[in-house]
């Protein structure tokens, strides 16, 4: 479902206190904003954020009400300090029950495995009025309410989820990107850059130098949602690169 004249976005809220204190290093992040830009969405903005309900509740209102779609990792498992589904409710104004048809499924799941507890049933808790997220690596789903998506921290996990939400989001036109490296400190084609990326108004260009080899080089990103204009784009930059003299290597170095 594609609306091309529209620039659809997200915001993305990465709960855990394990994350903020360097004990597990995020892995959602980018694989939520590369699964978007296939749908057609920009990751806007992302905030982490420990698991303090107010906190959660905070920025729950401020994502959603800034973006077209508002997605959360973490903090949706079966232990005591797995608060996301609370706060999410309490955001919401609704209360939290329990989903039948989650029910249902980690009935199944746990019924080789020992069996439902308080524990497990604890996954099977949602605001009210939610839809599930099929997930096929354990029994626990994720959660839909609206435009507002809570998934799991797990990132295998995380990634099963957003391959069943593939297709199922009203986005714009796909984000395409072009790489040209070069051998060059960035600073002395910063003028080029500038140059050319204003006058390709749908193009934009990311620059992330790099030392290697006991050289400086930089990695010129070019991005648009249409082909031809990001094809254009390359070659002025290509062409510029070339007349000052510098070799560069398309798909990046």
């Amino acid at each position: 479902m594609t609306s091309p004249d529209k620039i659809w976005t997200a915001g993305l809220i990465v709960i855990g206190d394990e994350i903020l204190s360097g004990r597990t290093q995020d892995k959602n992040i980018a694989q939520v904003a590369t699964w978007l830009q296939v749908q057609g969405i920009r990751l806007a903005e992302v905030r982490v954020v420990p698991d303090v309900e107010s906190r959660i509740v905070e920025a729950v209102h401020a994502l959603s009400a800034a973006y077209d779609y508002l997605f959360t990792t973490g903090g949706i498992g079966p232990t005591h300090d797995d608060i996301t589904v609370d706060a999410i409710a309490a955001a919401l104004g609704v209360p939290v029950v329990i989903h039948p048809e989650a029910r249902a499924l980690l009935e199944r799941y746990y019924e080789s495995r020992g069996g439902i507890n308080e524990g497990r049933l604890r996954m099977a808790r949602v605001p009210e009025g939610s839809e599930l997220i099929p997930n096929r690596m354990s029994g626990a789903p994720g959660i839909r309410r609206g435009n507002l998506f809570v998934m799991a921290g797990v990132p295998h996990i995380t990634a099963g989820m957003l391959d069943a939400l593939t297709g199922q989001l009203e986005g714009g036109a796909p984000l395409l990107s072009e790489t040209i490296g070069c051998w060059v400190a960035e600073s002395e084609v910063a003028d080029l850059l500038r140059k050319v990326e204003a006058a390709h108004e749908t193009c934009q260009i990311g620059s992330y130098p790099f030392f290697r080899e006991g050289k400086v080089g930089a990695n010129f990103v070019v991005r648009s949602v249409s082909a031809e204009d990001l094809k254009r784009c390359c070659d002025s930059l290509a062409d510029g690169l070339a007349a000052h003299g510098y070799d560069f290597t398309p798909g990046g170095i």
